[in-house]
Formats: C-alpha cells, structure tokens, sequence
C-alpha cells in the first residue's frame, strides 16, 4: 500500500483500547499505511485476542512475542526485537501509547534510528518515581516528537519540564472515544443476569473493585489491611472483584483465602445466602467489565485508566493510591484519593454510598474525537519534522 507507515506500538490491555479507535481513523486516511505491532508484553495471547474481537482491532500486523520478565529484562528484550524490525521494514513514524515498558523501549529503538516518535496520552504525571510507569511516562515525553495530551494539566507539566510548545497538542482522551463508539454493545452485555446481580430487589447496590499495582499487593500487611476494609464494606454492599490472575496468587501465597469467595469461571451467586466477602471473579471482557462498572453504586480501583473511565460514566470512584497521574479526575470527575488506609478506605465508601454524587460533565475533548484530532494533525505536520529525522 502506498503512504506514509505509521506503527502503532501496543503491548497491554490497556493499550489496546487506546490504539483501537487510532486504526480505525488511520486507516481512513488514504495518504497513510498504519502498521499495528504487538509486543506480546501482556503474554496471554487468548485474553489479547478476545480484546482485539472486542474492540474490533485488525489481527496484528507484527506480532513480536516478548513475555514476562522483570521491568529491565522486559524492556530490554522489547528494544532488540522492535529495532530488528524498524531496520527491516523501515517506518515513516512511531506511534506509543500508555505509560508502559512498551511504551518506552519502542520509543528509545526508534529514536536511536532517528525515527519520529509520537506519543498518545503524554503529560500525564503522579510525581511519585518509586512507580515505573512514572518512569516511562517522562522518558518517552523527552524523545517524543509529537506529544498527545488529554487535558491541560498535561500541558503545563510538559512546558514545566523543557518540552517545546511546538511539539504539544491537546487533544483529548483516546480511551473516551473507543468507550463512547461502544456504548450500545456494553449495555447490551448479560455479565450481571450471569453473576445473579438482577436476581432481586436487594441487589440494587454493589461495588466493583479491582486491585492489581505491586506496591498493593506484593506487600503482605498493606495488602491485609486493604482486604480487611473491603471485607468490611461488603457486609453493606455487595462487592465484586473481577481479580488479577497475580492478584489471587499473591492473595494465596499470603494465606489471605478466607477474605475471598473466589472462582475461576464467571457464574451466578446466591448473595442472599453465601457468606457475605468479596466476591472475586477471573477479569472480564472489555463489554462486560464497562457494564458492571457503569451500574455499579461504587468503584474502587489502583487503575489509572478506570478513574477516568468512571468520570465519562458518572460513577463515584475510590483510588487506592496516594497519588494520581490523572488530577482531572479529581477535580473535574467523580474520583477521589483515599490511598491503602484501611480506615480511611471504610470510612470514604460508607459515606459515598450515602450520598447520590453530584452529577459532574466529562473535561475538554473526552467527547470520542481524540483520534481524529491526532490523525488530522499528524496528517497536517509530519512533514514539518526536523531535519535529520524521517
């Protein structure tokens, strides 16, 4: 195909949802070839699948296969293999997104071969490095040549940081547009009929939880304390927690079993008379896991992309962290910062479950046309790229 060849660089979940809407608006334009590569940074291929079905992503063009490993052995692995291919196949622009070790390793390979780098949701910042992903979000802002921003706070860290206006476009939020474009099929999903969450009248209320980022769960007593509150909160409301494989392998490797009614195939409960714990399921599909949490009277997550996900959809949101590098959410949105204090985690959700959140409009440009955004200024501007570069 004649055009430029733009790669678009995924490597997780999360990726996925953020590079979906990308390709489509892409491959829309006549004058450019997108290429999708995959790291295989997430390594289950059958849950990468089903998310390439779901969110109607193509078949990846170049599958690179990398696996698990340590953060420097993962990044490492991702930047021989990434460059073997720019110098075969010779890419026009590199497309990342997200804040993962992908993200980062493709960016270095390709800025070491003088190919331009474009990075989708830059900015972002939880100025908290103990947190790779900080690490990666800085680094790969620093060699971008294009840096995508979802809100102005983004902007302000990029200009505080040296990075020239020049080089910034707000845009808005990529990950909106793909939950936007697939609002029909997430409420059409059946996930609550098939846990019993619409059996009766009594299950009106429940809370989704999701904790999965090592500082949480690797460390045995933060991790107890955390379950501990969680337990809590269920003997008031129903709390489901589609779980992380790692997650339950820590939780069982800590003995922590008996917080959890764990099972590892999503089926229906009996809430009225099972012993009132968390509820832990296997992680969901893209559909069912945007509809559980778009009825649910409460999310509590660690996920950076939920705080944002729950802001578009109206649903008070707990962050389990002591930062976010999302601040937008806080102060736009319905999210709110409550840390792994396990009293103060009880004492935030009781209250949030009192009081109806006040309805709360979605930032600047989260309306599902960040991807044209980007595609039209890429479009306008790649030719403008310095001298030396592609």
């Amino acid at each position: 195909m004649e055009g430029k060849r733009f790669f678009v660089v995924v490597g997780t979940r999360p990726n996925f949802v953020k590079a979906a809407p990308l390709m489509k608006e892409l491959k829309e334009n006549s004058k450019i070839n997108p290429v999708l590569v995959h790291t295989g940074q997430h390594y289950d291929y059958e849950m990468s699948a089903s998310f390439f079905k779901e969110l109607d992503l193509p078949k990846p063009d170049i599958y690179l296969g990398i696996g698990s490993g340590t953060h420097s052995e993962q990044t490492g692995k991702i930047m021989i293999e990434f460059e073997k291919v720019c110098l075969r196949e010779q890419p026009d622009l590199i497309i990342v997104v997200g804040d993962v070790n992908s993200t980062i390793a493709c960016s270095i390979a390709a800025s070491k071969l003088l190919i331009p780098v474009a990075h989708v949701e830059s900015g972002l910042r939880s100025f908290d490095r103990t947190m790779p992903e900080e690490i990666n979000r800085i680094l790969t802002d620093q060699i971008s040549d294009y840096l995508f921003t979802t809100c102005k706070d983004a902007n302000e860290n990029l200009i505080r940081e040296g990075i020239s206006q020049n080089k910034i476009f707000y845009v808005g939020n990529i990950m909106v547009d793909t939950l936007l474009s697939h609002l029909p099929k997430i409420y059409n999903s059946n996930i609550l009929e098939m846990l019993g969450l619409k059996r009766n009248e009594s299950m009106k209320k429940y809370a989704v939880l999701t904790l999965h980022r090592p500082a949480n769960v690797d460390n045995s007593s933060i991790l107890r304390g955390m379950l501990d509150a969680l337990n809590s909160l269920s003997k008031k409301v129903v709390v489901i927690f589609p779980a992380h494989p790692r997650t339950i392998q820590m939780i069982q490797n800590f003995e922590m079993n008996e917080i959890i009614n764990y099972r590892n195939k999503i089926a229906s409960y009996d809430f009225e008379k099972e012993k009132k714990v968390i509820f832990a399921i296997p992680p969901l599909g893209y559909h069912d896991f945007l509809c559980l949490m778009s009825k649910a009277a409460l999310v509590l997550t660690d996920s950076g992309g939920i705080q944002e996900e729950t802001t578009v959809l109206g649903i008070p949101c707990l962050t389990l962290r002591n930062n976010t590098e999302r601040p937008v959410t806080v102060k736009e949105g319905t999210n709110v910062i409550v840390g792994n204090n396990p009293k103060k985690i009880l004492k935030t959700a009781l209250n949030v479950l009192k009081d109806v959140i006040r309805e709360k409009k979605a930032p600047k440009y989260w309306d599902g046309k960040t991807a044209y955004r980007i595609v039209k200024i890429l479009d306008r501007n790649f030719k403008e790229m310095p001298k030396g570069k592609k």
